[in-house]
């Protein structure tokens, strides 16, 4: 069905794509386990290539110097922040100290960590072959060229995030920012993966009028994204409560507003999908992939509710912040790919 230098394109998409949701299943267990600071400096970590494994590895004074390194670099942030008319914000860069508070080495977060950025420069070959082999399409489908090196640029202004979240010591609306950018690039890796194979197949299309369902479909996909927003702002109270040394059991009945909106949004979010499914189901055969993509997003909003039904009631167990982190990425991505395929075909 497709020539062989397309073909290449297609697998290495694919093949990114579920590399993307790795990376951000790594995120998920560096932010659960506390394991974001494993690495006091950005790309290396403690200066090598091969992170130690003992604190008697480390050189005297270290402590020192990447506080040192971190407080310059957040001063060139706090331009750029200041630049884009966010004055108080710049502000509290340059002078909270606890930012520049330091970590007792711990070898098990550094190597969390260090795996964590190792997929994610996985992530980044794969989205730069991804973005070689689509100049394929320069002719036929110049749009998926265009996607697929603007991604490149996105993944390394995400790259750079990265490591100013590291320098600010986790600053919350920077993991937030962080967030959001991870589920743009896989929004764009998804919209080419799509793009290449409808551009041969296009009978994987919607062969009727689906533009009421299409519209669900994306304001279920919005609702998806502010769902992880006030997520991540639950998340950060979390993280404040447990370095206040506020008791575990004590956590959900502080998180206030932010968790109370989340919690109201889920059902929503719910309510809209199972609504989307019925009518993707008595418009779409079984066999389509609508159909299909219809059942996968049932399934992971079931398992979605069901992991924040364990977080609430067993006082937010690690492992479950990971899985609804991951859950909720891939959530987004088949709703995305789902309203992607609610595309009617053109005769």
């Amino acid at each position: 069905m497709y020539p062989r230098a397309e073909k290449r394109f297609v697998l290495t998409n694919r093949i990114t794509i579920i590399v993307l949701f790795l990376v951000i299943a790594a995120g998920g267990i560096v932010r659960s386990t506390g394991s974001g600071m494993g690495c006091p400096d950005w790309p290396k970590c403690f200066n090598r290539i091969i992170p130690p494994t003992d604190v008697s590895q480390l050189p005297e004074g270290y402590e020192q110097q990447y506080i040192d390194g971190r407080a310059k670099k957040n001063q060139r942030f706090a331009k750029i922040v200041e630049f884009f008319g966010h004055p108080e914000m710049a502000d509290k860069i340059r002078h909270d100290q606890s930012i520049l508070a330091h970590e007792e080495f711990n070898a098990a977060k550094t190597w969390t960590e260090y795996v964590n950025r190792l997929v994610g420069v996985a992530a980044g070959f794969c989205l730069l072959f991804s973005a070689i082999f689509s100049f394929t399409y320069l002719k036929t489908k110049p749009s998926i060229v265009v996607w697929s090196v603007l991604n490149v640029f996105v993944v390394v202004l995400q790259a750079w995030l990265g490591s100013i979240v590291v320098s600010t010591n986790l600053m919350p609306w920077i993991i937030t920012v962080h967030m959001l950018l991870a589920l743009l690039i896989v929004a764009i890796s998804i919209y080419t993966f799509y793009q290449a194979t409808t551009l041969r197949n296009k009978t994987i299309l919607s062969n009727q009028h689906v533009k009421g369902i299409k519209a669900l479909a994306f304001v279920s996909l919005v609702l998806m994204v502010v769902q992880v927003v006030f997520g991540t702002e639950v998340r950060e109270t979390i993280d404040h409560l447990s370095s206040q040394l506020v008791a575990r059991q004590e956590w959900v009945a502080n998180l206030g507003d932010s968790f109370s909106v989340h919690r109201v949004l889920a059902y929503v979010s719910l309510g809209l999908t199972v609504i989307l499914f019925f009518l993707v189901r008595s418009r779409f055969s079984s066999l389509t992939l609508q159909s299909k993509y219809a059942w996968i997003v049932i399934v992971l909003i079931g398992i979605q509710m069901l992991s924040g039904i364990v977080l609430a009631r067993f006082n937010v167990p690690a492992f479950a912040q990971t899985t609804h982190l991951v859950v909720a990425s891939l959530l987004f991505g088949a709703q995305y790919y789902l309203m992607l395929l609610m595309t009617k075909l053109q005769r």
